[in-house]
């Protein structure tokens, strides 16, 4: 047992030591560089056995075809009713999220993050008998909360939806949404029956999908500010824990690995949108990144 009262939900080990060691030294960065970014999807909640968003949409899909049942018969709609993942991948996964993100279209922003903070409050998990705002790692909100004790700006960058997490992110993570970046939808000014301005969604993604090298540029066009830590768990974080990696002083780059089957999942992550030939744990080991196990480094999960 250790005697630091920090991280408490991590095992003592090579890896927690590396984390402390990195708290510990943060006192030496200019508090202006104090700045840290983790990804979503599989670094700060579950994402298997699908993306909790992907849920969110499905939901929505399910009761608007509740009112209209003709919209079961669209190519795109019928291969997620069904859940046949080879007709997902014929039609093309963007193809696809597009016409779910279609659902919202013409929506206030404000109604769309009511129905997202709706669906987390009442919304279980598939398999692991939990709500879904219980998803969240109690280890990575631990550091999160250690980060905050030494005056870090803390961010999400991740390749779901913007608003989406925005929506949930200061709730589940103390994390503003402004703090947000993600894959963009854009908007189109309007106006009410009053004369007044009204923005509304459209099903049109801003830019790329925010994955890859997509993140850091993302991340420099709206926010301006590199990270000394950043946290990810596939290869569609390579660049952005590569370039926590490139900072001067102390660092740290921190890739989650879900070697864990009996109290999450055992997998090897994947980026989305591209494929590598390396696994993302053999580029973590290969440049120096700290790799956090699962199943031996965390005592406990989920919150």
């Amino acid at each position: 047992m250790t005697t630091d009262g920090r991280l408490p939900s991590w095992r003592p080990g090579r890896t927690r030591d590396d984390v402390l060691g990195f708290l510990d030294d943060a006192g030496s960065i200019p508090p202006e560089d104090r700045v840290a970014y983790f990804d979503n999807d599989g670094t700060l909640w579950c994402e298997r056995p699908t993306y909790v968003q992907y849920e969110f949409y499905v939901d929505a899909l399910r009761r608007r075809v509740a009112d209209d049942p003709a919209l079961a018969g669209e190519a795109e709609f019928r291969a997620v009713l069904t859940g046949d993942t080879a007709a997902v991948g014929e039609i093309g996964l963007s193809r696809v999220a597009l016409a779910l993100a279609g659902l919202f279209q013409g929506l206030d922003p404000r109604a769309f993050t009511q129905e997202v903070r709706d669906f987390l409050r009442a919304g279980a998990h598939p398999t692991l008998d939990r709500p879904l705002s219980t998803l969240r790692y109690r280890p990575m909100l631990e550091l999160l909360g250690a980060l905050r004790a030494l005056d870090f700006s803390v961010g999400v960058v991740t390749g779901g939806g913007t608003e989406f997490v925005r929506a949930v992110s200061q709730e589940l993570y103390g994390v503003p949404p402004e703090r947000v970046v993600g894959t963009l939808i854009a908007y189109d000014l309007e106006q009410d029956a009053r004369g007044r301005p009204a923005l509304r969604r459209t099903a049109r993604v801003l830019g790329d999908v925010n994955e890859g090298a997509a993140k850091v540029t993302n991340i420099q066009a709206q926010l301006g500010r590199s990270p000394v830590l950043a946290a990810g768990n596939s290869a569609g974080d390579h660049e952005l824990l590569e370039w926590a990696a490139a900072a001067h002083g102390p660092h740290l780059s921190l890739l989650v690995d879900h070697d864990d089957a009996d109290r999450e999942f055992a997998y090897a992550s994947q980026a989305q949108t591209f494929s590598v030939t390396e696994p993302v744990t053999e580029t973590a080991e290969r440049l120096g990144w700290t790799t956090v196990s699962m199943k031996d480094d965390w005592a406990v999960v989920f919150t």
